[in-house]
């Protein structure tokens, strides 16, 4: 029986989203300034999409009026060039509910949703809050599993159950298990846009036929994560897994406790941002620092050459 399907005229994403960071001053004020200005890097580094709010958005430590304007400031800079997704990762249905009310507000083109946040939500009462959120919000929605991260896995067959969902129409697929790209598309067929949300998986998951990439590192490097999008798409798989194999060691920088700071610190070494983050985060030191440091070092001092792949 063919599954149901989202509300037509509804958008389908694909290509490069980064997930992008929230800038602060060194008073842990939020930086409008330096927001807009690396919105806008993003956008004309050729990114398809931005979301807002993340977890490398820092969205615990944010209040809701907080992320409600960070959000805005990506819908003013966009300026409907590319769809801003603002992430919806509150810790109850109610603050969700009032989150989505002003993001549609605001004049966002649509949400990322966690099904659930720091409570570990069995299937039952993670689609019950994914259903309540999208009805609520009436805009389309790309659901964000992260097992790993939040101990809720909305499986294969869950999103079956959840296809007559008529706003949902994506996923964002953050397991360490690239079998379950091949596993989602088996099972839902084209029923939602797939997004690979690990970064160190983004070529495999292309590969695997994933629609885009919810991505960390493009923050710094949003020129070579869209190269390797456009590689694979055209099916020059050996390029892009030249540009790929260059990256690794800092799209491995991702899939760590401290992202954030990882990557704020690429982008501060990029020239593309500061390393500010807001309490209880603190920027690398130490030991820890060096070795970061010199792993973007390293990929400063090799960057490729894109020039002429296009």
């Amino acid at each position: 029986m063919p599954l149901p399907q989202a509300k037509a005229n509804l958008p389908r994403w694909t290509g490069v989203f980064p997930a992008v960071t929230t800038k602060f001053k060194p008073n842990e004020d939020l930086d409008v300034a330096e927001m807009e200005r690396h919105f806008e890097f993003q956008i004309a580094n050729g990114v398809d999409g931005l979301v807002t709010g993340g977890s490398l958005g820092e969205a615990s430590t944010l209040t809701l009026e907080e992320k409600l304007e960070v959000a805005s400031i990506a819908v003013r800079v966009s300026n409907g060039r590319v769809p801003v997704l603002a992430n919806v990762s509150e810790t109850s249905t109610r603050n969700a509910l009032r989150y989505v009310e002003g993001a549609a507000r605001i004049g966002v083109e649509g949400l990322m949703l966690m099904p659930a946040v720091l409570y570990p939500a069995d299937t039952r009462e993670a689609i019950a809050n994914v259903r309540t959120i999208c009805a609520a919000a009436a805009l389309p929605t790309m659901l964000y599993n992260n097992p790993v991260s939040y101990r809720v896995d909305l499986k294969p067959e869950d999103m079956v159950e959840l296809a007559d969902c008529e706003w949902l129409v994506a996923i964002k697929e953050s397991t360490d298990n690239i079998r379950r790209v091949t596993d989602l598309r088996n099972v839902l067929g084209n029923r939602y846009q797939l997004f690979i949300g690990v970064d160190d998986l983004s070529f495999e998951a292309l590969a695997l036929g994933c629609d885009g990439l919810l991505a960390g590192l493009c923050d710094a490097f949003p020129a070579e994560t869209v190269a390797i999008y456009k590689l694979m798409r055209a099916k020059r798989y050996d390029e892009a897994l030249k540009i790929y194999q260059w990256f690794m060691p800092l799209l491995h920088l991702d899939v760590h406790a401290k992202l954030v700071q990882n990557i704020k610190l690429a982008e501060m070494m990029a020239g593309v941002g500061n390393e500010n983050v807001r309490r209880p985060r603190l920027p690398l030191v130490g030991e820890e620092r060096a070795r970061v440091m010199a792993i973007i070092q390293r990929g400063l001092d090799t960057r490729p050459d894109l020039s002429r792949l296009f």
